[in-house]
């Protein structure tokens, strides 16, 4: 029995801004919490308290203390030495913050699970119900901890986007799920928990079709989500789709490569039928592990005519990809953690204009930032480097043995 191709639940009629690193980000966030009248709901991986993360809990402050509902949601490990300092000042301020999953005390007794792995990576916000932003962009300054070749750091690359439209309540009710959820396992306070869980009802009945519909652009967009129960393979899903769809072009920036079996057939397919297949991947390594292994992929990625590129001048974080049209921007990579354990949201474009944004934005990289990995580069890599990078892939694989699915990569 062959298995129906997903079908994203689109949104017609929304109006959606490519937000371009933190420079265009950060300005961006704040001016939506700034305008906030009614709800500020904001969920990230990381939330660093440096000079941008400043910036971001001020405005939250404020919001709060205007009489806005502030909901904040970080992850226990991502946010790891700042989660309680940052719990501790929202919630003096008035904002409702909670931690997910908090980062596990490692004492006598304590036992390691898989639980452990299951990660907040999503960055969403939402306002007032009109305004959202997803994206790969954590709460976190794109010059901090980024290297430095003597002429000064170079921030990371990485991208939002700002949705108005329909598709703003997909987004909003993906947090409300969410937080409903952090609540019910708050066991020691049922009082709060229904009253919550009643206010939510409300106001899902409050929103009516027609308020659902409304139309503020012309382009049709989708939620995609990720999580460990309705969502588990709904991102990689449509991305193999669209790879199996396209007749002219595939263009992805991912930070952190180390994609299953299904996804490397279906791009190695995708170059056989004469597409144009290219992967902008980290040049510098964040974390030397998987990018080691990602590395060592690129003698076959190559020999299967998929053209490589490494960004150089910073971190590549970017999670993007254009396919003949189409556009994806969120916080999934194509690795194991983003398949397998963490909750993401990517949001999937349909509109020529968007994509045509996307890709001149990469394209400007290419051109300017990369360097392309050729056969001849790969010659150039001595002994050691090719021995760390097989060590770094079979380390990565044996990983992955802890969720089950190592025959998928």
């Amino acid at each position: 029995m062959v298995r129906k191709a997903p079908q994203p639940e689109w949104r017609d009629g929304n109006a959606i801004d490519l937000l371009n690193s933190g420079v265009e980000f950060f300005p961006a966030l704040c001016r939506a919490i700034g305008a906030a009248k009614r709800v500020v709901h904001l969920e990230t991986y990381i939330f660093n308290l440096d000079e941008t993360g400043e910036q971001v809990l001020t405005a939250l402050e404020q919001a709060c203390a205007r009489g806005v509902r502030v909901r904040v949601v970080i992850d226990g490990i991502g946010s790891g030495e700042h989660a309680q300092t940052i719990l501790n000042r929202l919630s003096k301020a008035g904002v409702s913050c909670r931690v997910y999953r908090p980062r596990p005390g490692w004492g006598r007794g304590s036992k390691f699970t898989l639980r452990h792995l299951r990660r907040l990576h999503r960055k969403t916000a939402s306002v007032d119900d009109t305004v959202a932003f997803v994206g790969g962009i954590n709460i976190l300054d794109d010059y901090v901890d980024v290297p430095d070749d003597g002429e000064g750091p170079k921030p990371r690359f990485d991208f939002a986007v700002q949705l108005r439209g329909p598709i703003v309540l997909d987004v909003v009710r993906a947090q409300s799920a969410l937080w409903l959820r952090m609540s019910w396992r708050r066991r020691d306070d049922w009082d709060a928990f229904h009253t919550r869980l009643a206010r939510w009802i409300s106001w899902r009945r409050a929103r009516t079709p027609e308020e659902y519909r409304a139309p503020v652009g012309s382009v049709r967009a989708a939620l995609l989500l990720r999580d460990n129960l309705r969502y588990r393979q709904k991102i990689e899903r449509v991305y193999l789709d669209a790879m199996a769809r396209a007749q002219h072009e595939i263009l992805i920036a991912n930070a952190y490569f180390f994609p299953g079996r299904k996804i490397r057939a279906a791009l190695a397919g995708a170059a056989r039928r004469g597409v144009k297949v290219r992967l902008l991947l980290q040049g510098q390594a964040e974390y030397a592990m998987q990018y080691r292994a990602s590395r060592y992929m690129y003698d076959r990625l190559v020999d299967q005519g998929i053209v490589l590129y490494e960004y150089l001048p910073s971190y590549l974080h970017a999670k993007v990809a254009v396919i003949d049209g189409h556009a994806m921007v969120g916080s999934a990579n194509l690795d194991p953690f983003s398949s397998l354990l963490a909750r993401e949201a990517n949001v999937w474009i349909q509109d020529d204009a968007f994509a045509e944004q996307l890709t001149a934005a990469l394209e400007a990289q290419l051109a300017s930032s990369c360097q392309r990995v050729t056969p001849q580069v790969l010659e150039r890599q001595n002994r050691m480097q090719r021995a760390l990078d097989a060590l770094s892939y079979r380390a990565l694989r044996m990983g992955v043995a802890l969720t089950g699915k190592s025959s998928e990569y």
